[in-house]
């Protein structure tokens, strides 16, 4: 049996779009969970830090970090940031595949070959 397969981010953002596509194009099944939409808990949250890390989740290069205020930005921590995330799911870097009990951030062609061989 195939292990569940959740692909978490927004359905706005284009690397969310390729992650889809790859998807389908290799007839894997899957679920999206469209965190500006359905919310993130906490206690989810909590459970991807503690597997991906607070700093690798945290995309400081979109325009919801440079939104933030600068006194934040210069002490943020994982209290913080986990609030920051909960109150703006859009900073979360994406996808987030959640396959079984697995983890993975980001998409790249060879990434996703070797979480599905």
């Amino acid at each position: 049996m195939a292990l569940p397969v959740t692909l978490y981010g927004i359905s706005s953002c284009d690397t969310i779009r390729k992650a889809k596509a790859w998807l389908k194009n290799q007839q894997i099944e899957f679920e999206f969970h469209d965190y500006r939409k359905q919310g993130l808990e906490q206690k989810q949250l909590q459970s991807m830090i503690s597997v991906l890390g607070w700093e690798a989740m945290l995309n400081r290069r979109g325009t919801t970090w440079r939104a933030l205020p600068d006194k934040l930005k210069q002490q943020i921590d994982q209290a913080s940031a986990m609030r920051v995330m909960l109150d703006n799911p859009a900073i979360i870097k994406r996808p987030i595949l959640a396959r079984g009990d697995q983890l993975h951030l980001g998409l790249s062609d060879r990434q996703y070959q070797e979480i599905f061989s």
